[in-house]
């Protein structure tokens, strides 16, 4: 009985063996990893990363120095065009103004002066000119009176330009003084504020930035930093989609809007700005998000698609079965397993995903399995050893 236990035990291992050498007979023993051939949508896309930003956002400085006496508005301030943000201590500069008013008073009244002396001129000239043509007075005597007369129209002709002069100086008080009150330029919401009450401000020699308003945030862009091996796929208008880690899986619509072709060079990496639109009517994107984007460049539906290991797989061959081939093949090709050992097609590639590729070729059937990889010698053992043992 036990003897004939064992028989059947030996008989049962040698028909695993030889079923075993049956299945991977013209293949050396190798195993593979396969995939099948798939029929559907497919797209191809350019990733990229870039920052959340108002459309239009307008820096809200000062043009004078001064004292900040007071503040108007704060982070997150809803502001129209025209509204109060801040107020710079107007001491000074109302000080100015009256000295300046008290300036073209002065050239006013010196104005009115030499027009009355212009007046004067013009009578005694006339009186001389009388004289003269009655041969009472002399030629010297008219001269000397024609020779006032224009002096006096000289000295009016300036007091009329210190006039301007004062005019303009109480203008320059005027428009510093307004300049005292800072006003939102825009309808808007303040990103940024950058000054605090009694904190002092200098214009000398740049213009410092008091608020950030963002014109409108429910109309966002992203500058997004494309590298140039794939600008050239980039085109105006193509659809967009792009994640912020703030709101985890979910996925934000946008499309090009503007393509920059001004370079930014990083460590020698060549960029280019890719401007998306964004709606963001929920107001869920902030200034300053980064996001993961991508650039939907090209999309076909029913197109036959491998995974991408289908493409870059290549069997290893013997230096006997290598002095075979008459010469090195040529463009893309995919393997299947075949009597003998993988087999390979002939196929030319569309858009690829990343993870899948588009084929065609004559030879080419949905559902066909294709070899993407080949099994570690020592992953086919131990399966081996498990079925025998």
């Amino acid at each position: 009985m036990k003897k004939a236990l064992v028989i059947g035990v030996i008989a049962l291992l040698v028909a695993g063996g030889g079923y075993y050498g049956y299945r991977h007979r013209g293949t050396n023993g190798q195993e593979y990893k396969t995939a099948k051939i798939e029929r559907g949508p497919l797209r191809s896309s350019v990733t990229a990363t870039g920052t959340v930003n108002p459309v239009v956002s307008v820096m809200v400085g000062t043009q004078v120095s001064g004292r900040i006496s007071a503040l108007h508005a704060d982070f997150n301030s809803l502001v129209k065009r025209g509204d109060l943000l801040a107020e710079i201590d107007p001491t000074s500069f109302e000080a100015q103004l009256e000295q300046a008013r008290a300036s073209l008073a002065v050239a006013a009244a010196a104005r009115e002066k030499d027009s009355a002396g212009l007046d004067d001129a013009e009578r005694n000239r006339r009186r001389t000119k009388e004289l003269f043509d009655a041969q009472v007075a002399s030629r010297s005597d008219l001269d000397q009176a024609e020779t006032n007369l224009e002096l006096a129209r000289a000295s009016l002709n300036s007091a009329k330009a210190s006039c301007q002069q004062a005019e303009a100086a109480v203008a320059v008080a005027l428009t510093n003084l307004k300049y005292t009150r800072i006003l939102s330029p825009v309808d808007g919401t303040v990103v940024s504020r950058n000054v605090d009450v009694g904190q002092t401000v200098a214009a000398s020699f740049t213009t410092p930035t008091l608020f950030n308003i963002a014109k409108d945030l429910k109309q966002m862009q992203i500058d997004t930093a494309v590298n140039e091996a794939d600008i050239g796929r980039v085109n105006m208008d193509q659809p967009v989609e792009f994640t912020v880690d703030a709101y985890g899986e979910t996925i934000f619509k946008g499309v090009v809007q503007q393509i920059r072709i001004s370079p930014a060079v990083v460590q020698n990496v060549v960029t280019y700005d890719v401007v998306v639109r964004v709606e963001n009517p929920e107001l869920k994107l902030k200034p300053g998000m980064t996001a993961n984007v991508n650039i939907i460049t090209e999309t076909r539906d029913g197109v036959l698609k491998v995974p991408n290991g289908a493409l870059r797989f290549r069997p290893k061959t013997t230096e006997k079965e290598h002095s075979k081939e008459n010469q090195p093949l040529h463009g893309s090709g995919i393997y299947i397993l075949a009597e003998g050992g993988p087999r390979r097609i002939a196929v030319k590639t569309g858009i690829s995903d990343g993870s899948f590729t588009e084929v065609t070729g004559t030879d080419l059937k949905e559902g066909a399995e294709v070899i993407v990889d080949a099994m570690a010698q020592k992953a086919k053992s131990e399966q081996r050893g498990h079925r025998l043992f």
